[in-house]
């Protein structure tokens, strides 16, 4: 798959060509299409442009599609009606014919289960009776923003993302990815800034995992052992890149213990920088990809940045979008990853995996 010309850089990335199992998820290589939020399905009801959206980028190369992050029931789960949604009838149809549109073009597909919480606002267009819902009840600053959770929301909410995992199960996807990152409803949970609760689900990194890892515990126990949980988690956050849930991998192995305990399978670990160690005060130069892999044992999908900002010309590619194709080999080969996501990459060329596995590197078109 690789070549050299003129002793010019081009892309060798033969080890994520390979074949990918775990469980019962069997991948036909090791790129996945990373969750990006669309809005463009009216009254929330995945359409034959989502349908059509999905198989092209299926058709395109890629081993997983992790779909657009979809609403779970709530309360409050987001503030766009544009946002499909995983529940109700209408949707199920939507989602099983996406589903099927990409099992034709031998891809694998899992929907994200989001919920917004706090990010939501005080002012949202989809159901705006409905106050915003958090672990505290502020934002990021402190700020007020709706209410916080009381113990009935939270057995609603879990609720919830039952009713979704079991509805993907039964809709024929090949499992779930709970989105727990970007400063959303979970990682709300996760983030001392957001969580200032003081019952069981606060103070503690352990305890500011355990409404996250009941979620998790309750999607395992309703779709049994053999349906694949994926768990998408960050530091950064939508409002603050510099935001961190943990300072050291002794407070990273509290966090993410709780849900391997739970069941989680796969954790998606999301990166702006794939290639930036994670804890420079330690020897071990690892990614956080390659952190949440040594801590857990569990397998990892990484992203950030990869495909883009290149230039390509001929059917080479610049200097600097060589040494990070060499590094993210280095990375694999290390063991730090076991798949990697893309997204804007695919924005910009939805046949980027099948152009690199064939040399075409001329006809990618880059993101700009």
């Amino acid at each position: 798959m690789s070549q050299e010309s003129a002793g010019e850089p081009s892309i060798d990335l033969d080890g994520l060509f390979t074949e990918f199992d775990t469980g019962s998820l069997r991948l036909r290589n090791r790129f996945a299409m990373a969750p990006m939020t669309r809005v463009k399905s009216p009254g929330g009801v995945p359409n034959s442009e989502n349908i059509e959206y999905y198989r092209e980028h299926a058709a395109g190369g890629v081993g997983l599609i992790i779909t657009e992050g979809t609403y779970v029931r709530g309360p409050a789960a987001g503030p766009l009606s544009g946002v499909p949604r995983f529940y109700g009838q209408d949707s199920a149809v939507g989602w099983r014919a996406v589903a099927e549109a990409v099992h034709a073009e031998g891809a694998a597909i899992v929907p994200q289960l989001w919920h917004t919480g706090v990010d939501r606002g005080n002012e949202p267009e989809f159901e705006p009776q409905t106050p915003s819902v958090s672990p505290s009840g502020i934002d990021h600053a402190g700020a007020p923003v709706g209410r916080a959770l009381t113990a009935d929301d939270l057995d609603t909410l879990v609720a919830s993302y039952v009713e979704s995992a079991v509805l993907a199960r039964q809709l024929g996807f090949d499992g779930i990815e709970i989105h727990g990152a970007h400063g959303y409803l979970l990682d709300q949970f996760f983030w001392d800034a957001t969580n200032h609760r003081t019952d069981d689900y606060g103070v503690t990194p352990r305890r500011r995992a355990a409404f996250p890892a009941r979620v998790v515990a309750a999607v395992r126990e309703a779709v049994g052992p053999d349906f694949p949980i994926i768990y998408r988690y960050s530091q950064w956050k939508g409002v603050d890149y510099t935001a961190r849930i943990a300072a050291t991998p002794g407070e990273l192995e509290e966090l993410l213990t709780p849900l391997v305990d739970a069941g989680v399978d796969i954790f998606h670990t999301s990166l702006r920088r794939h290639w930036l160690p994670e804890f420079t005060d330690y020897a071990e130069d690892l990614s956080l990809a390659g952190w949440t892999k040594k801590i857990t044992g569990r397998p990892v999908i990484t992203v950030g940045s990869v495909g883009v900002d290149s230039v390509f010309r001929g059917d080479q590619i610049d200097e600097t979008q060589a040494d990070r194709f060499r590094f993210l080999n280095e990375q694999f080969d290390r063991g730090e990853f076991d798949v990697v996501a893309l997204g804007r990459a695919l924005l910009a060329d939805p046949e980027w995996v099948n152009k690199v596995r064939d040399q075409r590197l001329s006809e990618i078109t880059p993101f700009r």
